[in-house]
């Protein structure tokens, strides 16, 4: 038995050579590992990655001894029953700290309420948003040659910024199997019974030209392919869209074998890659033109397999409004059977997925469906909407939340009315302080509405990854410096002033008075809070334009250390306030020290239960006005 040295969480993989010739050996053939290693013993999957090549990629959980056989579904000596093995190292303290990836897979913590790597090191996603990250639009190269933000940056130049920004998290939508910059219309349905679409695809031009209704305007759609082609060959099996529609059971590894290298480098510097496995406007096609479900099934296993040994979230769908679109919950048929036949992912990686508002309202809880290990708001921007991280934080089944879609700086933001209707679509604009306290309000009012998994942040032309001509007014490299990208990361150093204590927070914005003054819809005048349950440790943000709150709810005559936190700079202000709450158990927070919006954080000083027997209680004001509800005498 052949043993390689590894450390823990390097990804080891097997390569395995058929000796029979298969006619589709996608969908014809299965291959497995038994893998058995201290206080691990599971099969582990692998995938076919072109010719007559399969791989099988795994990893080490605990150092040690590891050990496998493969198998597989069909009878091959090249494939099955081939035993192997590796032994694991432990990685120093000093390595982790240059690689938090090396501290093993995102997990939920035992309470279920937040995230850490694998070693209980605490991990709050700072994520920026590159959903075309495996097309051409991330320009891979062998060499390290550095380039300044411009249009010879390469991927490995952006991956550099970001790091130096505080970024650990990329998010991506691994494949647009129909959309091609081909002269066809970006929206392309087909009229049969389900109005299926083929594609609703980013159009190739600039967002507000995007918004603007022309019925006379032919815009096509993006490229998304690489170096390997499409995810998919064609031609496709609908009659008559078989060059728009590929052949979902015929996969390309080339395309996915050009995207490891990105995964795998992003690893290398300490990013979790968030991995979507398709937009959802071309699901119609997938449901009633193949063979539903196992057709999307066999497809997210491939990726689960391909990159269970990453560092990595995965999620099944991009299910960001229901537009063009089969529904939320028919997608759990697929998913569900993907953990039936195969499992849950191996080595503990996380499930999620992109969300219409709320993915416990789209996808259901435990129950509903079973593959959801983290639940996700997004798309929805404004503080209308973050309370549905509270939803999510009090489910009786907890898991992990992130907001997925913020509010991207620069990008549009659309309004809904009291009755779900869309009235307004808000423009972004990345230079101004504005757009800014969006931005922050976004990320600072989901956090402490229970998101305590952090944030995948994102910034207008980043998200789509502008580079052509016709995709104004910015590029992906301008975006590199957007005034707001410096400042994403705050929010993580705020939460984690305390250490881990942030885990055991409860959200409680009503903890502060007024919190909801602003207006019902946007980003101005309410207040969040999230506290211990013992409510020892308070953390709060205010958005500009909250009327100096009371923080209520507390034991009377506690005395509170009350300190401000700058998230434009990320800085705590030197001085802080020693206030007691009154006997109501209430006390009025400092004035902000400016009139923009402010974090903060309030820790109890003192440890014995404090009573006051000579206070004056209530205390009268030095001019009572006495007002009286008058009956109307007309009846």
């Amino acid at each position: 038995m052949k043993e390689s040295v590894i450390h823990m969480w390097d990804v080891h993989e097997i390569t395995l050579h058929s000796v029979n010739t298969y006619n589709n050996p996608y969908t014809d053939v299965t291959v497995w590992a038994d893998l058995k290693g201290p206080g691990f013993d599971k099969r582990v999957y692998g995938f076919w990655d072109g010719d007559n090549v399969w791989k099988i990629r795994m990893t080490a959980t605990a150092p040690g001894a590891w050990t496998y056989t493969t198998g597989s579904s069909v009878p091959d000596v090249g494939l099955a029953g081939i035993s192997g093995g590796y032994f694991a190292l432990e990685w120093t303290e000093e390595e982790k700290e240059e690689n938090p990836c090396r501290r093993g897979i995102i997990r939920a913590t035992e309470n279920g309420h937040a995230m850490e790597y694998a070693d209980g090191t605490p991990y709050v996603m700072v994520g920026d948003t590159w959903w075309p990250l495996a097309t051409y639009r991330f320009p891979w190269t062998e060499d390290d040659v550095h380039h300044e933000p411009g249009p010879d940056m390469t991927l490995k130049d952006m991956i550099r910024i970001r790091k130096s920004q505080g970024y650990n998290c990329i998010g991506t939508i691994v494949a647009y199997p129909t959309w091609a910059k081909d002269g066809k219309p970006y929206t392309i349905t087909i009229p049969d019974e389900h109005d299926t679409c083929v594609r609703n695809a980013w159009a190739v031009c600039g967002v507000e030209d995007w918004f603007k209704k022309d019925p006379g305007r032919v815009i096509t759609a993006r490229d998304m392919h690489n170096e390997g082609g499409r995810p998919f060959f064609f031609p496709g099996k609908i009659k008559g869209y078989e060059d728009l529609v590929p052949d979902y059971d015929r996969i390309n590894p080339a395309y996915f074998q050009a995207f490891d290298k990105k995964v795998n480098y992003l690893n290398a510097n300490g990013f979790t890659v968030f991995m979507e496995a398709l937009r959802r406007d071309s699901s119609k096609t997938w449901k009633y033109y193949y063979d539903w479900p196992m057709v999307y099934t066999r497809y997210i296993q491939y990726l689960s397999a391909r990159y269970q040994a990453n560092n990595t979230i995965f999620s099944p769908i991009h299910f960001d409004v229901k537009s063009y679109t089969i529904d939320a919950r028919e997608f759990n048929e697929p998913i569900d059977l993907m953990i039936d036949l195969y499992g849950a992912p191996p080595f503990g990686t996380l499930l999620g997925t992109n969300a219409p508002g709320s993915t416990k309202t789209a996808f259901g809880s435990l129950g509903e469906q079973k593959w959801k290990t983290m639940d996700q708001t997004g798309n929805f921007r404004d503080h209308e909407h973050y309370w549905l991280m509270e939803d999510i934080f009090e489910d009786e089944h907890p898991v992990p939340a992130i907001n997925g879609e913020p509010y991207y700086s620069g990008h549009v933001a659309i309004m809904t009315n009291n009755k779900g209707e869309l009235v307004e679509n808000i423009f972004g604009n990345v230079d101004s302080p504005e757009d800014h306290m969006n931005f922050r309000s976004s990320l600072y009012g989901s956090l402490l509405s229970g998101g305590f998994g952090g944030n995948l942040a994102g910034f207008e032309a980043g998200w789509s990854a502008n580079v052509e001509p016709e995709e104004n007014p910015w590029k992906i490299w301008d975006v590199m410096t957007f005034p707001a990208s410096y400042q994403t990361r705050y929010y993580r150093d705020f939460i984690l002033s305390e250490g881990k204590r942030y885990q055991d927070l409860i959200p409680e914005p009503d903890l502060l008075f007024p919190c909801k003054a602003g207006a019902p819809t946007g980003w101005r005048g309410w207040a969040y809070a999230a506290a211990t349950k013992e409510r020892d440790l308070i953390f709060g943000y205010l958005e500009k334009d909250c009327p100096q709150p009371r923080l209520r709810g507390l034991r009377p005559y506690d005395i509170y250390e009350i300190t401000f936190f700058d998230p434009r700079t990320g800085k705590w202000m030197e001085n802080s306030f020693r206030l007691e709450a009154n006997h109501f158990g209430s006390l009025l927070l400092p004035e902000t020290p400016d009139e923009f919006d402010w974090a903060f954080k309030a820790k109890k000083v003192n440890q014995e239960q404090r009573v006051d027997t000579q206070g004056p209680g209530l205390v009268r004001g030095s001019d009572v006005t006495f007002t009286f509800i008058q009956t109307d005498s007309t009846k």
